[in-house]
């Protein structure tokens, strides 16, 4: 019974993660452009998406390494997702803080 519980909260975890870093992505890709002059924000979404691609395989890694963490036992259902929102909401702040410095370099 407890497998299943827990395997109920991983899949559960696994699910909300993919959702919030689409959700983070997908947010990110136009609004932080938005404060931009309209000439500027077709360059500011592409800078954007160049940021994402950067820090793809720093996300996959994070899985990965949480995923395993998991697995070993190290962290329960309830930790595995609070860091996992806790790692978007830091890396999406990142990335908009690299943006600006992009943008300002412009």
């Amino acid at each position: 019974m407890k497998k299943h519980i827990d395997q109920y909260w991983f899949g559960l975890s696994a699910l909300l993660f993919s959702s919030f870093l689409t959700t983070s992505v997908s947010w990110a890709v136009d609004p932080p452009c938005d404060k931009y002059p309209s000439a500027k924000q077709a360059r500011c979404a592409e800078i954007w998406k160049e940021l994402n691609k950067e820090d793809a395989p720093i996300i996959a890694q994070f899985g990965l390494d949480q995923q395993q963490r998991r697995e070993e036992g190290k962290i329960n259902a309830q930790q595995h997702l609070a860091e996992n929102m806790i790692f978007i909401k830091k890396s999406t702040e990142k990335r908009i803080e690299r943006l600006k410095e992009r943008m300002t370099n412009e």
